[in-house]
């Protein structure tokens, strides 16, 4: 079995090494093409990743236990919906409430979405005016370790990736990317603490139950950490994961 980790935006895979570091066997932290590395030109939007991400699992050509964190668990949820054949034994993610019709996005993505308001915002980011993404995530439980690593990752390629990815999933995932039952096993987390402005809570809560009601997945809330829950208390993240391998048929 191999475990393949995919990390979010704006992230690299460094967001997963305290995790990785707990489970035992084999395991890949994937990075997004433009998150530290080249962009091809063909990858243009969220299909495009999508088909990206299936294209890399295939060729570990392993059973495949999926973790994605934001939007890596969107393009997680994306692979196992819509891709048949691509070896998951098992998934992971934490933004499923995405995937609600209801779902609106909270408003810093909704300034992405927009032009030249997106490519200012993170023109000024890369500049570090009001701070580095390092230091503005730092409040969502970013540790100041893969916080530097971000940064040094942050360049022009990466803003028009973020840009790319977010203008396609306009107004919502649901738009195209429908949720339905999920052959896998599937685990939605819920880190309780992971609230922004602008996003309703009780909102979050039961568009997750629904999502995880829809997809047949199994749903687990997180008390006590928030949007960087692996890097909060990496120890729990671990146990969480083992567990639900656990209840998965080898």
């Amino acid at each position: 079995m191999t475990t393949v980790f995919v990390h979010g935006v704006p992230e690299t895979p460094a967001l997963w090494d305290a995790v990785r570091r707990l489970l035992p066997g084999d395991s890949v932290a994937q990075r997004l093409p433009g998150f530290g590395s080249p962009r091809p030109p063909e990858l243009i939007d969220k299909d495009a990743y999508a088909v990206w991400l299936a294209d890399q699992l295939r060729e570990l050509g392993d059973d495949i236990d999926l973790v994605g964190h934001d939007w890596g668990g969107h393009l997680v949820m994306r692979v196992v919906s819509a891709f048949p054949g691509v070896p998951v034994r098992s998934w992971v993610s934490d933004v499923a409430y995405g995937w609600h019709p209801g779902y609106r996005w909270h408003p810093i993505a909704t300034m992405w979405q927009q032009s030249p308001e997106g490519e200012q915002s993170l023109a000024s980011v890369r500049a570090g005016t009001p701070g580095t993404f390092g230091q503005l995530l730092g409040p969502r439980g970013l540790t100041a370790e893969v916080g530097a690593d971000i940064d040094a990752a942050h360049d022009e390629t990466m803003d028009a990736a973020i840009l790319a990815l977010y203008r396609s999933a306009w107004p919502n995932f649901a738009a195209d990317w429908k949720a339905g039952p999920i052959d896998a096993p599937g685990l939605i987390l819920m880190p309780t603490g992971d609230v922004m402005d602008g996003v309703d809570p009780d909102e979050v809560r039961a568009q997750n139950e629904e999502v995880a009601a829809t997809t047949g997945a199994l749903l687990r809330e997180l008390d006590g950490v928030g949007h960087y829950w692996m890097l909060q208390d990496p120890e729990r993240a671990a146990d969480t994961l083992r567990a639900f391998w656990a209840t998965v048929a080898r």
